[in-house]
């Protein structure tokens, strides 16, 4: 399977990427299919050979996710919602709703102990 993914070049600490087509078993800096753009996450330059990109996609070349935002970002596909994304923002929801009612139970129970402990004081002063 082709592959559309950043390979690394550039100093140590100033990484600079190419974007390329290689294979999917192909080591990361390897020699590539075809070269197809150029990526420095510094300067957030970006540029792209959008003809080639095409040509790749169209045969079926699948890109990994920071190459996907990257082509999304500059307009050669469609923004699409991944079902990761999905699933994760499903699981925060949930969790953000069992934090707001596990905080409203406690609540109140503080409440509740609240107005208890006066009441019980009132009654122990006309005693004493």
């Amino acid at each position: 399977m082709i592959k559309l993914r950043l390979k690394r070049f550039g100093k140590k600490r100033e990484a600079s990427f190419r974007l390329v087509a290689c294979n999917s078993t192909s080591r990361r800096d390897g020699r590539p299919l075809q070269e197809l753009g150029f990526y420095n996450p510094r300067t957030k330059e970006t540029r792209l050979d959008t003809e080639a990109i095409r040509e790749r996609l169209g045969q079926g070349a699948q890109p990994t996710d920071v190459v996907r935002t990257l082509l999304e970002r500059g307009g050669l596909i469609e923004k699409t919602t991944r079902s990761a994304e999905t699933v994760g923002k499903a699981k925060q929801a949930a969790e953000r709703e069992t934090a707001a009612k596990k905080a409203a139970k406690e609540a109140a129970e503080a409440k509740a102990a609240a107005d208890a402990a006066p009441s019980e004081g009132d009654a122990a002063s006309p005693e004493g």
